[in-house]
Formats: C-alpha cells, structure tokens, sequence
C-alpha cells in the first residue's frame, strides 16, 4: 500500500556502506563537499557550559566494561566489606575491572568519534555482591556521597570531569532516587541472618496498602552488620521505605514494590523529596557534573519529580551551570505515558523507547516502515510549555534491551554480514538525522551483537574473557571481544563521526522540527524533513529500508536539491526523483527557502479525548497547497480575569493542542494563534 502525507516529503538516501555516489546525469547540484573537520566535534560547537542540548551526540558507557586503567581498584574497597569484591573477568555478572580512569584515558577516541557528552551508568558506592550477582552496573548504590572504590576515587571523577570539560566534552551521571541497595529485611520473609525462609526465586510477595491497613503487614529489620551501611544516614531507617515486598509490576506495585528485592524508597513523603534533592545538590556541588539520567523513572511518585527536577535544574544554575539537564527512564514506547513525565512530572526530557522500539521494528525485522510515521506524528504528546521532541533522547540499544547487532541477528537470522553492517549503519544514520539526540551505546560503533538484553548487552572494550562474549559474530570486522575493540577504523565508527560532522555543519539537523514528507509501506520507503524557523530551507532525508534498489518519486516546493550525503536527485516540474540503492539514504537541502503558507482560514474542530488526554484539533487552510507548509500554531489558556497562559506551539501537521484532562478541565478559554513566518498571524477562541 502506498500513502502519502499533506505535506508531501522529499528525501534522497546513500548507500549506507559507503557514503555518497557518483554523480549522475541530469542530477541536482552537489552541495559543497563537507571539509575534513580541523578540531574535534565538541571543539566547533559553543562552550560546554553555555551549549544547548539539541547540540550533544551522547556515548553510553558502563564503566566496569570500557577500559581497566587501575588494576589495584578491581576488587573495590577490602576496608569496607560491603563494598569489597566481586572481580571476576571471566564470569558475565561479575566486575570485570574498567573505571571511570580507563574513561578518562580512551577521551581521544570518543573525541575523534564526534562524542560531546558522555553518559555513565551510576558509579556511587554500591553494595557489591547481592546473592548470585554482582553490582558491576552501579546501580545498588549503599552510599550517595562518593565514588565506588571499583571504579576509583572521588578525585578520579574530578579528573575525568576536568579533562572532559577541557575537550568541551560533557559529563552526565546516571542517579537513582527509586530505591537504594537490598538492605532491609523482613521478619515475615527473611531468617536471622538474611536469608530467604522460602526459595529466593519467591522473594517477597508484595503486599497491597488494603492488606497493610487490615493488620497483614511486613515487619522490617536490619542485619547488625548492615544498620549503619547507607550514607547519608537517614536512608538507614526503614521508616523512609515502602516495604510492601516485591513488585509485581502491575497496579500499585510498579510504585511501592521493591524492585526485585531493591528497598524502594517511599518518594510520595515530604521529607524524602526533600532529603533526596538535597543529597543531590550536594553531588552536583561536589563535582559539577552537566546533568542528570534519572533512572527507573515511572516507579516513583509523580509528586516527586514535580518538585525535585525544578529545585535540581535551579540549584545547578545557581552554582554557575546554566544548561544542566535531566533526563529520565521511562521504559515504555507509549508516547501517553512518556510524555506524562516531561508535563505534569516537570521533567525536562525522557529516553525515547517510542523510537527504539519502532526504529528495531522497521530496520531490524522488517515490519512496516508506517510504525516510523506514526512515532513522530505522536511528537505532540510532548510539547508543552517547557519541553519539546526536539530533546527527547534517541536511542537504538542499551544495557538493559540489548544491541542493535542482537536485534538484527533475531529479527532476520538469515542475512549476510554485508546486510549486517548495512542495516547498523542505515540505523545510526536514522537516528543522527531524526528530531532529538543520539545516544550511541557503548561497543555499538565496534560492531558488538550481544546475546541479549542486561548481561548479555555488556561485553567488554578491553580484552574479554567471558566465553559467551568471545563467540560473538561482530558486525564490519573480524575482531572479536577477545581482543581490544577500540578500532578507530571500524566502519561503524567511521560512519559515526562521519554523521556527527553532517550534524555539527548543518544545524537545522539539531534544531528543525521535523515533517512527516513521504511513506511507501509496500516498498519500504520512509522520508522526513527538517525545517528551523530561522532557516525556512528544506533538509530532507529518504530512507529505503528495503533490500532492491528503488526509484522514490515525491512533490517538493524548491526546483533544486543540493546533496548533503548519500544518492543525488533531480526535480522536474515539481516532482523531485532519486534512485536509492538497497538500504541507503539520501539527506538533501533545497536550493531555495521553503514559499511562505498565505493562511486564508483557522477553525477549531470538535474537541475529543483519548485516555486521559483531550485533543484540540485545529484546521489551517491557505490560498496555495504547497508541498510542506511552514506554519506555527500556538495554544494559550485564558482565565476569567483575561489573563493568558502559554500552553504549547504545534510546528507540524496535524496541527493539534494534546493536553492531560486535568489541565484542559482548568481552562475557560483557548486561544488560538496560527503564524505564517512571514508577518501573517490569525487568531481564534475556543470557548470551553
């Protein structure tokens, strides 16, 4: 089936091995070839302390399994026994040695790939082994105010901070606020000395608040050894906790449960929400990192993060760091329930799981390419007054989901390593063109496949010896993990800084809204355009997805497209063609600025809802329907007395106001405010 948007697209795409082609007859103009960069990425943008966002190309890394600079630290601390040993490098659960020096010491390889902010996994003092398993991933923190003896030293995150900011690279750290280490036990659950009465595999079964009310409650303790193991010491009475036992991830239990086993910290109490941001105001005073990831993001109260991210974001200014910024998990790829976070939860931004959920779909197991249409038509859902798509946090794997490698070797097992390399490629392409910013996860760009998702996502840099990482097939080379993989020459790393200089010279690619412009389900082609209002010309980007060579046919404004990289195209009578081999992309930028949209009308349709969400469609028509019409329309609420409060502006079509019912059941009356970019403004009101 074939369908095309209002708006027209026009998107050439390249081959994804190598990019750009030779030209072709009757070809649009080339655009001046992009010049080999003299600095670094993070050298040609703005200073790190006064640089946006919507500028930064994210490298998430976990220290345990980058780069072992401190032999003498792999077994942290044996002062503090909680916080003592766990190094073994040939198990895939245990330390395997890499600390926040071995970061410090591979910044010439991240800098040379285009990296200006790196992201770490958290490197708190954590409680190093829980039964079976090992905290190599940091995220049992006992101790809130320094570094994790495995992976060095308060001074060594100094340093690395030091040096990074000296490269005009960013540091962002991963924190927690849902829960702490398992440290508190329960009478009812545990014996004497901490150990399960029962099979561990049962753990704790939740109790529900009803059943606590009605007297069937846990009855906390702590080991003797254990009372005094969480620094600051308030996060030692179980007082602060939940303790309803394990979460059964549904209903009142995504909130209150411990997270398998994890003691869940009870975020809807006044005085938590105010020891917690005090806790970290201290970390960002102590270390001037540039922002938060907030991690397991919808297991806390929403109260919580209403107060905490504006108090964090101000104390950070205050002290001299004007664009910290926060982050969270929300694992979900429902843009209804992410976005509920970045409105009413006042957080600044949240990993987009939309995006990696449709992106795997369509590129790596061959679902329909509508999926990528629907993603950013659903953009809405996070415009509001302090937020946009624009900063939401693209990502293709992780350390929790697994690779991109894995997911292709599940989704086609079949296909070649040719197909491999050209389908990661085409993806990291996908994602440094797209609305948003690009987090590439550690080993990615070293071609690493994994064997799933947690452990089986987090081989080692360094030499590996675990087994089931060193029989990996790794995608564009011969290496395996048994060697070092810091390959300069790798071609995913090649693309990679390839992708960041595209991105850095052209700024509409960090700062365009972004259109929907042309889809072909039936032939796997998918194409968006990126437009800034201070720059009204077209930046398209065509995908094909597909495994043939195809011709793409898509109505356009300007007569002319200069290629940025990948196929060129030529226009004829409004009609720009380009021929994209099998799995490549063209990104192209129009000759002229997009013609102005001469509005002739603006109605309100009827309002509907959806959830927990109410819908206010608008209707813009002009005297000319251009291919893609750049046009803002903005929502205010007015009050009884007139007072107006800016709500959101919609950039793209559907043209629509998406607001939580709560809100919209606030509002009297709205007002409507449709901007042509070039001096034409219509008004209407909605009564409500």
């Amino acid at each position: 089936m074939k369908t095309k948007f209002s708006c027209s697209l026009l998107l050439i795409f390249a081959l994804l091995i190598n990019a750009g082609c030779g030209k072709q007859e009757n070809q649009t103009s080339s655009a001046p070839p992009i010049p080999e960069a003299k600095t670094s990425i993070s050298q040609q943008l703005p200073h790190y302390l006064e640089r946006d966002i919507k500028d930064e190309i994210f490298y998430f890394v976990l220290p345990d399994r980058f780069h072992n600079a401190i032999p003498e630290n792999d077994n942290g601390d044996p002062n503090r026994p909680i916080s003592f040993g766990g190094f073994n490098p040939t198990n895939e659960k245990a330390f395997h040695g890499g600390d926040i020096a071995g970061i410090e010491a591979k910044l010439d390889y991240l800098e040379d790939m285009g990296i200006t902010a790196i992201w770490m996994t958290p490197i708190l003092r954590n409680k190093a082994v829980q039964y079976d398993s090992y905290a190599h991933h940091g995220y049992w923190v006992v101790d809130f105010t320094e570094i994790d003896p495995h992976f060095g030293t308060n001074d060594d995150l100094k340093s690395l901070i030091d040096a990074a900011h000296e490269r005009n690279i960013k540091v962002y750290f991963d924190i927690i606020t849902n829960h702490t280490a398992d440290i508190i036990k329960f009478k009812e659950c545990h014996d004497e000395q901490g150990n399960f009465i029962g099979p561990a595999s049962d753990g704790c079964p939740f109790k529900s608040k009803a059943q606590i009310a009605a007297g069937d409650a846990y009855t906390p303790f702590l080991l003797d050894s254990e009372k005094t193991a969480k620094v600051p010491e308030w996060l030692n009475d179980p007082a602060f906790y939940n303790n309803q036992g394990d979460s059964t991830w549904s209903g009142e239990s995504v909130i209150t449960g411990d997270f398998i086993g994890l003691d869940d910290i009870d975020t809807s109490l006044p005085q938590v929400q105010e020891n917690m941001i005090e806790v970290f105001k201290a970390l960002i005073s102590d270390f001037k990192p540039d922002g938060f990831r907030i991690d397991t993001v919808k297991h806390v109260d929403l109260e919580f993060w209403q107060v905490f991210g504006p108090a964090i974001i101000e104390h950070a200014q205050s002290i001299g760091i004007p664009q910290f910024f926060i982050f969270g998990e929300v694992y979900d790829g429902n843009p209804a329930v992410l976005s509920k976070f970045t409105t009413a939860g006042k957080m600044p931004s949240v990993l987009d799981f939309g995006f990696h959920f449709n992106v795997k779909d369509a590129l790596f197991t061959n679902m329909d390419v509508g999926r990528l249409a629907g993603l950013f038509e659903n953009d809405d859902y996070y415009r509001d007054h302090d937020s946009t798509p624009l900063e939401l946090m693209n990502f293709l794997g992780n350390h929790d989901a697994g690779r991109t490698g894995f997911f292709i070797d599940q989704g086609l097992p079949d296909i070649d390593d040719k197909e491999r390399l050209a389908r990661t490629l085409l993806g990291h392409t996908f994602m440094y063109f797209s609305r948003g910013i690009p987090v590439v996860y550690y080993g990615d760009e070293q071609g690493f496949a994994g064997d799933g998702g947690d452990v089986g996502s987090r081989e080692n840099m360094d030499p590996s010896q675990v087994d089931s990482y060193n029989d990996n097939n790794l995608i564009g080379t011969d290496a395996t993990t048994a060697t070092d993989n810091f390959d300069q020459q790798h071609p995913i790393y090649q693309r990679l800084a390839e992708l960041a200089q595209i991105r850095v010279s052209h700024p509409v690619l960090t700062r365009g809204e972004q259109h929907n412009r042309f889809i072909d389900i039936e032939n796997a082609i998918y194409s968006f355009s990126r437009v800034a209002s201070n720059d009204m010309h077209e930046y398209m980007a065509i995908f094909n997805f597909s495994t043939d060579e195809k011709t793409v046919s898509i109505n356009v404004d300007s007569t002319e497209y200069s290629t940025i990289s990948g196929a060129s195209a030529v226009v004829n009578d409004g009609l720009l063609s380009t021929t994209l081999p099998a799995l490549s992309y063209s990104l192209l930028r129009s000759s002229q600025p997009l013609p102005y949209a001469e509005i002739n009308d603006v109605s309100v349709s009827s309002v509907y809802q959806e959830g927990q969400r109410k819908f206010v469609p608008v209707t813009v028509t002009t005297k000319v329907q251009n291919a893609l019409s750049k046009i803002a329309v903005s929502f205010h609420a007015i009050d009884a007395d007139g007072n107006q409060t800016y709500l959101m502006t919609d950039h793209t079509y559907p043209y629509r106001a998406i607001l939580l019912e709560d809100r919209f059941n606030e509002i009297i009356e709205l007002k409507v405010t449709v901007d042509n970019h070039n001096g034409q403004i219509v008004e209407t009101t909605l009564k409500l």
